[in-house]
């Protein structure tokens, strides 16, 4: 099954933003377009915006003026839902009700032929239920677009319980040939992205309603060790906070109230308050004019310790003792079998967040996980109230030493990027284990849907096929609400990957 014919006729229903974005691609990739909004005047109006915007195109040099005229030929409002009976393709983008939408589509199929293709760019309601109200739901199926459409690649193709094959596949090649990157996935709350990307805001909030760390410190560490494009809590700013919020409660819901998609009372209270983000001049931080950005909390210069004792691999983090080297201070070996840590001449312990909590031990303090040590511009630590000062003292030392920010966190288990990274694995890998999409369908949707520096399934390779799991393991012993309990999905993968590299469990 191959794409439409650039002569097919494609029709987009909803002339809002999405719409508008979608009916551009469709245009500019050389089809036929009509728009149909049930508001009159509206789809007129989108498509003098369409215009106005292919103009831009052509000022940018991404049109020539003849490419710009033969597409404003080609697009065509529509008045009435029986002008687009020719359509191959109805691409629908209305409000996200589903008794709107399934009245909708119940409509298009009294219009359209019998081969006309059916999507819907819904981002939280079931393709399936949607495609249940149809007289032939096989060639009905999702089609989820990323906002602004005509910039970002990511396209998700999904298929409804009842959505053919030779549907999906034909939407498929079809987003691909409007110069889309498409990505298979079944039917399931959240599709991939709003799926997988759940922890992201979820343990940010966490670890800001735990009174771990502020919004500012936790969006910095998020950037400059995790290596996101953006903090959460900017991010969700952008976004806007009831309509993230929307989403968490959404997939939550569709989850049966599963307790790892469980929303935020902070959020909600935000949300509550009308500071929905920078579309209301505040949110987390305020947007208004003159207001002043906080900073996040940066430690104080401290002395860098005259040496460290390593035990054991540092897993992940190995890099470090090549970096310790480097900055000039004296790196000691002992036992490879002891441990995974940094001993400091105080006696206490630098370990590598691993979901436990440093008041469980006698003079530990704990570093977050960083995606690039080098690349890092800022590390978290976190310690007890009865760590010694020395020892947090030295720690803080060694990673400005080594041209690091230092950020010092409450005492919360996994800290920050590594909890993250550790739930965003888990859904991964539950996700690719039960049928939802591929491995590689899955670290494409991740890097192209919200920019995240690495698949979720590369990451796992990188940092150990059992450290998300193992960590965890132990972030649920600290709290046994279920949250944090490992998939099976994610259980299997670490026995496998231990068995792989010559484990005996």
């Amino acid at each position: 099954m191959t794409a439409l014919d650039l002569s097919s006729p494609v029709a987009v229903v909803g002339t809002g933003t999405m719409g508008q974005g979608i009916a551009q691609v469709a245009l500019v990739a050389g089809h036929p377009v009509q728009l149909y909004d049930a508001a009159p005047g509206r789809a007129r109006e989108a498509a003098e915006a369409i215009g106005a915007r292919l103009d831009r195109l052509v000022e940018k040099e991404r049109l020539t003026g003849a490419e710009r005229d033969a597409a404003r030929a080609r697009l065509r409002p529509a008045e009435d839902l029986a002008e687009l009976a020719d359509c191959a393709l109805v691409v629908e983008a209305v409000l996200e009700r589903l008794e709107v939408k399934q009245e909708l589509f119940r409509a298009l199929e009294d219009v359209v032929g019998d081969d006309c293709l059916l999507a819907t760019n819904t981002s939280s309601l079931s393709v399936t239920a949607i495609g249940g109200a149809l007289r032939r739901p096989g060639r009905f199926v999702g089609l989820h677009f990323f906002n602004p459409a005509p910039l970002l690649p990511l396209v998700e193709v999904v298929s409804g319980f009842a959505t053919d094959v030779a549907s999906a596949t034909r939407a498929y090649e079809t987003a691909r040939a409007w110069g889309k990157t498409p990505v298979a996935c079944a039917d399931t709350p959240g599709f991939i992205v709003n799926r997988i990307a759940r922890p992201f805001y979820a343990e940010a909030l966490a670890v800001y309603e735990d009174q771990g760390a502020d919004p500012a410190t936790i969006d910095a560490v998020l950037r400059e060790s995790g290596g996101f494009r953006m903090g959460a809590f900017e991010l969700t700013d952008l976004i806007g906070q009831d309509v993230n919020e929307s989403v968490t409660h959404s997939v939550w819901q569709a989850f049966f109230q599963d307790v790892r998609f469980t929303p935020s009372l902070a959020q909600r209270r935000l949300v509550e308050s009308g500071r929905l983000g920078r579309k209301s001049g505040q949110g987390w931080y305020d947007y208004r004019d003159g207001a002043e950005r906080p900073e996040p909390h940066t430690a104080e210069p401290a002395d860098p310790p005259p040496y460290v004792v390593v035990e054991g691999g540092l897993g992940p983090a190995a890099e470090l003792v090549a970096m310790v080297r480097e900055a000039g201070i004296e790196v000691r070996h002992e036992d490879e079998d002891k441990g995974t840590r940094f001993v400091l001449p105080s006696g206490g312990q630098l370990v590598l967040a691993d979901g436990q909590t440093s008041v469980e031990f006698r003079d530990v303090v704990y570093f977050d996980l960083a995606l690039d040590y080098r690349a890092a511009t800022r590390i978290a630590l976190s310690a007890a109230q009865c760590t010694s000062p020395e020892t947090l003292a030295q720690a803080t030392g060694l990673f400005q030493a080594l041209g690091k920010k230092v950020s010092v966190i409450g005492d919360v288990p996994g800290m920050i990027v590594a909890r993250t990274v550790a739930r965003i694995i888990d859904l991964a890998v539950e996700a690719v284990a039960k049928g939802v999409a591929t491995e590689e369908d899955v670290d494409t949707a991740m890097r192209l849907g919200v920019n995240y520096p690495l698949g979720p399934l590369e990451w796992s390779r990188r940092l150990g096929g059992d450290w998300a799991c193992e960590l965890l393991d132990n972030l649920h012993e600290c709290a046994p609400t279920g949250r944090y309990a490992p998939s099976l999905a994610l259980y299997r993968h670490a026995y496998a990957s231990d068995k792989q590299e010559g484990g005996t469990s």
